[in-house]
């Protein structure tokens, strides 16, 4: 079995065995939330470079040598350097793994999200690109590029991303909208999206809303409209989708000056509030059916709508 081969939330699991260690203390000997251990243990998401260090430099005061190198080697080497051994079991450790949000939301919510992404998941697997406003740079706009597939946990896994941010999750379908529920790889914080669904086989684009905490120094509560726009369609091929994932992640996610469509800009950027609505407008920020930008397909690209 190659290094590769074994995930890091299998090496974790094995050296908190080894260690007697529980996720709660190592979260507090960390100065960590333990949701975010729970993270690294349920393969959701790996430690930063920061995080790794200093979770090596704990284990390594309880288990004298152990380095950043250790991490490197395959589960029954790195179970020898703790005195230990395993019985290897490829299958197991190449199961899939299950999301944060097992455990976390209701039991229902997610097997009615597998059942509905069985049904329909496939209409919004593919590469896309968000639009959504700066909070922080007044009239700037952001492209988050990234790939949303179905997992083997039979969830739709979205990660998206660009210049060093990626936020990764997982998009629940249900009542003909679209839950994601996101979290950022560098702030370790949740974002929220509720999209608008579309009914034929293939969403072509979609809008809805997001929630979550300012790029800012106070990290502001926020909340704004954002669309997102399919920009190509998954090969069947993980390893050539992972390497065109890893191409839209390396593009520049702050849009040019005057590159953003008038209409979209208009859709994003409104006017709300009891002026607003004394005349005609909305009181509130919603993503109305209405006025709602998502559209569909049909297998043959007749049918829109």
């Amino acid at each position: 079995m190659t290094a590769g081969a074994t995930p890091f939330s299998s090496k974790l699991d094995l050296a908190l065995k080894a260690l007697s260690m529980s996720r709660g203390r190592l979260a507090a000997d960390l100065g960590v939330d333990k949701s975010l251990v729970g993270r690294w243990a349920s393969g959701a998401v790996t430690p930063s470079a920061h995080n790794l260090e200093n979770l090596t430099r704990l284990i390594a005061s309880k288990r004298p040598g152990f380095t950043m190198l250790d991490w490197d080697r395959d589960i029954e080497a790195i179970a020898a350097v703790f005195g230990v051994t395993v019985q290897a079991r490829p299958e197991t450790l190449a199961a899939p793994l299950q999301p944060a949000a097992d455990g976390i939301l209701p039991a229902p919510m997610l097997e009615m999200a597998r059942l509905t992404t069985a049904r329909r998941g496939a209409a919004y697997e593919g590469f896309w690109r968000t639009t959504r406003p700066s909070v922080v740079m007044a009239g700037r706009f952001f492209h988050d590029h990234g790939m949303v597939r179905r997992a083997a946990n039979g969830l739709l896994e979205v990660r998206m991303g660009g210049s060093g941010m990626v936020f990764d999750g997982w998009l629940l379908p249900a009542e003909g909208q679209l839950f994601a529920f996101l979290f950022d790889t560098v702030g370790q914080t949740p974002i929220f999206l509720i999209f608008n669904g579309v009914p034929l086989p293939k969403a072509s684009i979609l809008d809805g809303l997001v929630m979550g905490a300012a790029l800012n120094a106070a990290r502001t509560p926020s909340a704004y409209p954002i669309v997102m726009e399919r920009v190509g369609d998954l090969s069947g091929d993980p390893a050539a989708d992972e390497a065109t994932r890893a191409e839209l992640f390396a593009r520049d996610p702050l849009a040019p000056e005057g590159s953003v469509p008038e209409a979209i800009v208009r859709h994003l950027v409104r006017d709300i509030g009891p002026k607003a609505a004394a005349e005609g407008g909305d009181l509130f920020l919603l993503a109305s059916l209405a006025s709602t930008w998502s559209r569909g397909v049909s297998a043959g690209g007749h049918l829109q709508g």
